[in-house]
């Protein structure tokens, strides 16, 4: 479906909203795979998290990788992100975490080799720097509190705003990493599977890709503390989004709970304008406070949405969100195990079969628990580990009957080992950092930082 809006356009009527979000149905020849995955910058001597100026800072970092060919974003004349006409982009998270959204493309090979060849500019730059970067979900260094912000008029808003709701906020802006894949639908109805597959599985995603059992250099009670995270960082744009799996759920339902989440700011002329609190739908009357008389356009309306967190998140795509960073592999795994879920229509089928009968408290034990036991977290008369082999085994059947094909003739299916690895033995990325810390590292969270930069 073709989207007819501008970006000008206002919007003051809620079937706009919702026409625009089913402007993104696509048909199936033309679904792309979009891979985001964020990572931690460290000073090499030293170990301290980047600061955004200085000869080991972020701008420099961003100023060297403008010799491959990104151009910078600027916001008051500072870059705080870089583009490339592809539509891939390399932005920064609230703490100098830095960020790849991979351009929309048709396979896994590619989004992979995406992903390979941006370590590498990076590392090239790095190198010179002094910068290293570490795949982990959570920061695992012990630290007073005093980490960087990097100057987005956006994260001073949510900064401030963050304490409000929640007790966690602030740590998952400066402290946490992830990774995720952005996938298209062909209608409304293949909409609502997905977004059901995608939210209940994403506890089996956050088992199987658990990497953040720190908490301040020491081990936590959590094999993913990152997710843990969300469960208090601020509930009016995060959680399961039960109403999803009920009866009348699709584009007009997903607006109306974009336009019950409180606003952060508008964005006029440069500057983020703090409205945080304050409702879009007065916004769209003409009412809101400081913006009387005026309304949103298409651009205001794109933004507002980008402020909801939920596990799974709608747009003209849909986000997969639940994954810790980690290492290279596992960065390449994410997109294959969504893709094989989601693309191919016998595997969404038995995707869909596998949680249709889910009832909403088993939704909340898995969102719950897993953070913190994962795998072994039991699930009727099984554990997480057996739902996970069960929908490795259904992505694999997908990926299979895609037959995509790289130069050599391998298709997708082998970027799903190191999960099937995973699962088989029971052991997440986690359980492993916690065994190295315990056994070779003697209770030092330092090898961390040389065992698994990237």
């Amino acid at each position: 479906m073709a989207d007819s809006h501008e970006a000008g356009e206002l919007m003051t009527d809620r079937k706009q909203l919702v026409d625009y979000i089913a402007s993104g149905c696509k048909p199936p020849e033309n679904w792309r795979i979009g891979t985001e995955h964020e990572k931690f910058a460290y000073v090499r001597d030293g170990l301290a998290p980047i600061e955004y100026e200085g000869p080991s800072g972020i701008r420099a970092l961003l100023d060297g990788l403008t010799q491959f060919g990104w151009e910078p974003v600027l916001e008051k004349g500072n870059p705080i992100a870089l583009s490339k006409d592809d539509g891939s982009t390399i932005s920064l998270e609230p703490a100098g975490q830095l960020e790849l959204s991979g351009a929309p493309v048709e396979n896994i090979h590619q989004t992979c080799g995406e992903v390979t060849e941006h370590l590498r500019q990076a590392k090239a730059v790095a190198a010179d720097l002094g910068i290293v970067f570490l795949g982990l979900g959570y920061r695992p260094e012990a630290h007073d509190g005093n980490i960087p912000w990097m100057p987005k008029g956006r994260y001073k808003i949510m900064r401030e705003y963050m304490p409000k709701k929640g007790t966690l906020g602030l740590d998952m802006m400066q402290n946490t990493c992830t990774v995720q894949v952005n996938l298209d639908f062909d209608s409304e109805q293949t909409m609502i599977e997905m977004f059901r597959i995608g939210l209940a599985l994403q506890p089996i995603a956050t088992a199987l890709w658990a990497n953040s059992p720190f908490y301040h250099g020491k081990p936590s009670e959590y094999l993913s503390f990152r997710s843990h995270i969300w469960t208090d960082t601020d509930p009016d744009r995060s959680g399961i989004l039960p109403f999803v799996f009920e009866d009348g759920f699709g584009f007009e339902r997903y607006v109306d709970y974009i336009l019950d989440v409180p606003m952060y700011f508008v964005y006029r002329d440069g500057n983020y304008i703090d409205v945080s609190g304050k409702d879009f739908k007065d916004f769209m009357a003409g009412k809101l406070e400081g913006f009387e008389g005026q309304y949103p356009t298409l651009k205001d309306w794109e933004d507002h949405m980008t402020t909801a967190f939920p596990e799974v998140r709608l747009k003209k795509f849909l986000e997969m969100r639940g994954a810790d960073g980690g290492p290279w592999a596992k960065i390449c795994a994410l997109p294959a195990f969504w893709t094989g879920l989601l693309y191919d229509d016998e595997a969404r089928a038995a995707a869909y079969h596998m949680i249709s009968d889910w009832t909403h408290e088993e939704h909340v034990h898995l969102r719950d628990s897993v953070p913190r036991t994962a795998l072994h977290t039991p699930f009727r008369n099984q554990t997480v580990r057996d739902l996970a082999l069960e929908a490795l085994n259904i992505s694999h059947g997908g990926l299979c009957r895609r037959s995509r094909l790289d130069g050599m003739g391998l298709d997708e299916t082998h970027f799903l080992r190191t999960l099937f690895q995973t699962a088989e033995s029971g052991l997440t990325p986690a359980e492993e950092l916690l065994a190295a810390y315990e056994g070779r590292w003697n209770n030092s969270i330092c090898p961390v930082f040389q065992e698994y930069a990237y």
